[in-house]
């Protein structure tokens, strides 16, 4: 994990991809695309189907490393409003011992507007947690700090003629209403199944605007590794 300053405060990023919030004790996580394999398969393109159980995983290290005791997901859970009835007994299991052992909540996103939480947890449209915004997606315009997912940010480097593509946060810097600093984060995709957009495109940008500058972040050798995507020009 390392060190990100944002809205006035630490917050730790995760190499699985999972931002943390000490002073809330908060977990956060986007687009977990649960049961993302079954509905392919369900369409007639099969793919292995334990994608739940490997994003589940992945979530219990995540709160194992950091102590969480409350975990918050920002919209797209599912992969379809339906997903949560197809999970199989052992993914099921998994998700809810994990809603039994913290305070879960889940922020709907555009892929399961109608989810339930039939594994437990509360269900929110967005959430107002010490004068931040946790929403599914980014809303332009919002000058207010705000924490979304929704793009499935990836940076994209060209190294030595080869392209590496590494998950990244996004991360805007801007000056708040109030004159003070402010800002706004777009995290990577947590789910096995989700593929990613460039952090540099003009959708994600477009999406943070206003703002003065744009960056990619990612964890790097326990270093934050920033890369300036976009910046104002006099």
């Amino acid at each position: 994990m390392v060190p990100l300053s944002f809205a006035g405060e630490e917050w730790l990023l995760t190499e699985g991809r999972a931002l943390y919030w000490p002073r809330e004790q908060a977990l956060l996580v986007a687009d977990l695309h649960l049961e993302k394999g079954s509905f392919f398969a369900k369409h007639g393109q099969m793919v292995p189907p334990y994608d739940s159980r490997e994003t589940l995983e992945r979530v219990a290290l995540a709160i194992r490393e950091t102590g969480a005791r409350r975990v918050i997901t920002l919209g797209d859970n599912f992969h379809d409003s339906d997903g949560s009835a197809r999970l199989e007994p052992h993914a099921y299991g998994m998700l809810e011992a994990l809603t039994k052992a913290v305070d879960w909540v889940w922020i709907t996103g555009n892929h399961d507007p109608d989810m339930d939480a039939r594994c437990g947890g509360t269900l929110a449209e967005e959430l107002e947690i010490g004068g931040v915004i946790l929403r599914h997606r980014a809303q332009k315009g919002e000058t207010r700090p705000e924490l979304s997912g929704h793009y499935h940010p990836r940076l994209q480097l060209k190294v030595r003629q080869r392209m590496i593509r590494r998950p990244c946060a996004v991360v805007s810097a801007n000056e708040g209403a109030d004159g003070r600093p402010s800002g706004r984060m777009i995290l990577p995709a947590f789910g096995a199944y989700t593929g990613g957009m460039n952090a540099a495109d003009p959708a994600i940008l477009k999406a943070l605007q206003p703002a003065d500058r744009i960056d990619a972040v990612v964890p790097a050798a326990g270093k934050l590794a920033r890369f300036n995507l976009w910046h104002r020009t006099a």
